[in-house]
């Protein structure tokens, strides 16, 4: 399979662009040149975090060239909700703090309320697209115009959360630079709010929009901002601001191949996690005792885990729990088949958790860049014999030819 629409068809294109042979790419990405012939002929799927910021390092390109940016199939559940995308950048772009671009705007109690309801993965993101730039919009005016100064605040702090929800809408759906717009302007209202919480959010969403090539970095900004933040923690619903700070150093550390450190964040997150009620659906970030398990699922999919020991991380996670929280959800089940993928003894079992996964929240599912990896990658494994007539039919949903 060696057309652009996966990462491993790019690849090639990139690596000849730069002249190397696959022994050079692996020599400056520390990858073996077995395993860049078997991704570039679509047999291996390139989804891990670490492999793409080493190989988008080594070609000295952005990791948006070597993913490829959104993709867009027939099918109106995957393509849907890119039409949100116009309205969101615009609202994220046209609003200042001093000059909002809507003349006037509902009562504030009004908007926070329905900012409340925002769900990424209730409402889906076409939901999502409908009402959030409304939002955006209208919250810049009460920061401009408030009835007094706490209120300036709530408005500021709600402006937060509809930035958070921006900041996961556009990466979900592979508008990277969309996504740390939307960071920054959480980080520059954090400035404004000066308060240890708001900024704490702010460098959550940060730090998941650094590029992976500057994982370093990430790591550090994440432990600094966690330990800026711990002296500060007053009541029960600041721990998770503080667990979702250590689960992004978790990811950092992952990501730099720093497992030990990975292992302390997430020892971390889930002594935080004992101190709250596991109520994924009613915390900030959904962070709880199930939403680590899910990370710590996720973190050893990237480590390269898979067979028994997946699954036996997996077993540990009570889906009834993050039911109300479908992305999550979603992409626990992806990150189980993907891991499962890896096994060619596991593959119908991959496929099942990645059909459920699907199901759960599709538009999610068929716009992810690491579940297209996997299902391109089964296919050129599968090429041989006889493809399933379901896997076939998820890769037309998510655009991939088969």
């Amino acid at each position: 399979m060696h057309d652009q629409t996966n990462i491993g068809g790019r690849l090639r294109v990139l690596r000849r662009w730069r002249g190397m042979t696959l022994v050079q790419l692996g020599d400056l990405s520390g990858l073996s040149a077995s395993f860049l012939s078997m991704a570039e002929r679509g047999l291996r799927p390139i989804d891990r975090r670490s492999h793409i910021s080493a190989l988008a390092t080594a070609l000295r390109v952005s990791e948006t060239d070597l993913v490829g940016g959104p993709h867009l199939s027939a099918d109106p559940v995957q393509a849907g909700p890119h039409a949100a995308i116009p309205n969101i950048r615009e609202a994220l772009l046209v609003n200042t703090l001093t000059a909002p671009a809507a003349d006037q705007a509902r009562p504030l109690s009004e908007l926070i309320t329905e900012m409340a309801r925002i769900d990424r993965s209730e409402y889906k993101h076409v939901e999502v697209g409908r009402k959030l730039p409304a939002l955006i919009n209208e919250l810049h005016v009460h920061v401009c115009g408030p009835a007094d100064e706490a209120a300036r605040r709530v408005a500021l702090a709600t402006l937060i959360e509809a930035f958070q929800t921006a900041t996961f809408t556009a990466k979900d759906l592979g508008y990277f630079d969309l996504a740390r717009i939307a960071a920054m302007r959480a980080m520059e209202v954090a400035d404004i709010l000066d308060d240890p919480v708001s900024k704490g959010k702010a460098a959550s969403l940060h730090i998941h929009t650094i590029p992976m090539a500057s994982r370093n970095f990430a790591l550090v900004a994440a432990e600094k901002a966690a330990d800026a933040l711990e002296p500060h923690l007053r009541s029960s619903t600041e721990i998770p601001v503080l667990g979702m700070l250590a689960l992004a150093a978790a990811l950092s550390a992952t990501v730099c191949y720093n497992y030990d450190r990975a292992e302390h964040w997430l020892d971390q997150a889930a002594d935080l996690a004992s101190r709250i009620p596991d109520t994924p659906s009613e915390t900030w970030g959904a962070f709880s005792s199930t939403n680590v398990a899910i990370w710590r699922v996720g973190l050893a999919v990237e480590r390269g885990e898979t067979g028994a020991g997946l699954l036996r991380l997996a077993e540990k996670v009570d889906e009834d729990r993050i039911a109300g929280r479908r992305g999550r959800r979603a992409t626990f089940l992806a990150d189980v088949g993907r891991g499962l993928a890896r096994d060619p003894r596991m593959r119908a079992a991959a496929y099942r958790w990645l059909r459920r996964a699907e199901s759960v929240a599709p538009h999610k599912i068929r716009n992810s860049t690491a579940v297209h990896e996997t299902v391109s990658s089964m296919l050129a494994q599968e090429r041989s014999a006889a493809v399933g007539r379901e896997l076939r039919a998820m890769a037309a949903r998510m655009g991939i030819p088969h």
